[in-house]
């Protein structure tokens, strides 16, 4: 693997999260872990690899949502009640900030922990 490759190590964190995701909670961490391990150099650069990968994870998790709340808009305002669709406006706001939170966040912890990984334990890959 090349050290120091921001972009491809971010993009196989992000393919490891999203597939991840399917079947372990906390998956952002795991690909952000991999993708900081692989990325080298200090402890920064293992965090910023972990949220740009935790970015591009993002999308497909954001992308499915949207589809999903999408059905529900569309009955929501099928029904012609104005408050419903207001709620549910604000509940979309919450789940979207709440979706980068987890991806994000625990994608740069990932990055953060598989940089130490890689240059404070004898774990060796």
């Amino acid at each position: 693997m090349d050290e120091g490759n921001t972009f491809v190590n971010a993009l196989i964190g992000a393919v490891v999260s999203t597939v991840a995701g399917f079947f372990l909670p906390f998956a952002p961490m795991f690909g952000g872990a991999l993708a900081g391990y692989f990325q080298g150099g200090t402890r920064s650069d293992g965090l910023k690899v972990g949220a740009i990968s935790g970015v591009i994870a993002l999308i497909p998790s954001a992308a499915i949502a949207f589809v999903i709340l999408s059905i529900f808009g569309f009955i929501a305002i099928g029904s012609g009640e104005a408050a419903g669709f207001a709620i549910g406006g604000i509940i979309v706001l919450f789940l979207f900030v709440f979706l980068v939170l987890y991806f994000v966040g625990l994608s740069a912890l990932g990055g953060w922990i598989g940089n130490y990984v890689k240059y404070d334990t004898n774990i060796d890959l």
